[in-house]
């Protein structure tokens, strides 16, 4: 049974919390620190929330090789840098 507030949930509030109340409070000088803070909350909870990227098939040629690994990268983007995960070859 899980119990709420969720991991993902306290995330959300923790990094709500650096950047709407905290950090407008803050000296200049620790404002980075309050703002790296709140992006690491809201990548740990992305990574909780979605879903975990399929592991890479076996593969021996270069298109095998990008379309087993294009997935597997857009799931990290998708944590780390959302939006950036709707890239296309060129």
């Amino acid at each position: 049974m899980q119990y709420r507030p969720t991991a993902p949930e306290l995330l959300t509030a923790l990094a709500d919390l650096l950047e709407t109340t905290l950090l407008p409070a803050l000296p200049p000088e620790l404002r980075h620190e309050a703002r790296v803070g709140a992006h690491l909350a809201r990548m740990l909870e992305r990574e909780l929330t979605l879903e975990a990227p399929p592991d890479p098939p076996e593969v021996t040629d270069d298109e095998a090789l990008w379309a087993a690994l294009v997935p597997i990268v857009r799931a990290d983007l998708a944590i780390a840098k959302p939006g950036y995960d709707a890239w296309e070859r060129e």
